[in-house]
């Protein structure tokens, strides 16, 4: 039996115990992932596809969106942060008052320095393995965007957006909704 078959897998009752030390502290597949605070231009665009998304989800009636630092438990061994999310009213019934425990209808994560091979990655299989509908990844560095779409039991990658091409978020879990990438990334 090798070293790590010997290891426990991290839970949510594990990640109540990380330090609150300004850092993002998420458990992936029971293994737990640090990144620091992040920089300001990712902080504009979080900011940014807030005040685009959360008028339009809550005049429309279509559900709520939240911000990190927000917990999202997807299993016993994956708690994540993303950098916003959205949960339809639909599915309202997975959101506590603590957390949210379930996979959000959309995730969208905006890469920094230290989180993009994690975004590319690991959150890709776990958004993808546990129920993510659309996953959305922001690059800051290139003003562009990755949309991916849930296709039977699958995210699939649909659309590779640019902000230079004049390229516009929407998806069919918000109909009518139409954010040009420029707007998001000025």
């Amino acid at each position: 039996m090798a070293l790590a078959d010997l290891r426990r897998k991290l839970t949510y009752e594990d990640y109540v115990h990380f330090p609150d030390d300004g850092k993002r502290h998420e458990i992936m597949d029971g293994e737990h992932y640090v990144s620091p605070a992040p920089l300001l231009r990712h902080q504009r665009i979080s900011m940014r596809l807030t005040v685009r998304l959360m008028p339009f989800i809550e005049q429309n009636g279509f559900g709520e969106l939240f911000a990190a630092p927000a917990d999202v438990l997807l299993s016993l061994h994956d708690v994540l942060q993303p950098d916003l999310f959205y949960v339809s009213t639909q599915r309202a019934r997975i959101v506590t008052e603590q957390n949210v425990q379930g996979a959000p209808d959309l995730v969208i994560e905006i890469f920094s320095p230290s989180t993009r091979r994690v975004d590319e990655g690991i959150k890709l299989d776990r958004y993808d393995l546990l129920g993510v509908e659309e996953y959305w990844m922001l690059n800051p560095v290139l003003n562009t965007a990755k949309i991916y779409r849930r296709d039977g039991n699958r995210l699939v990658l649909v659309a590779e957006l640019s902000a230079v091409a004049g390229d516009v978020f929407t998806t069919p879990l918000l109909p009518g909704l139409e954010i040009p990438l420029a707007e998001i990334f000025a």
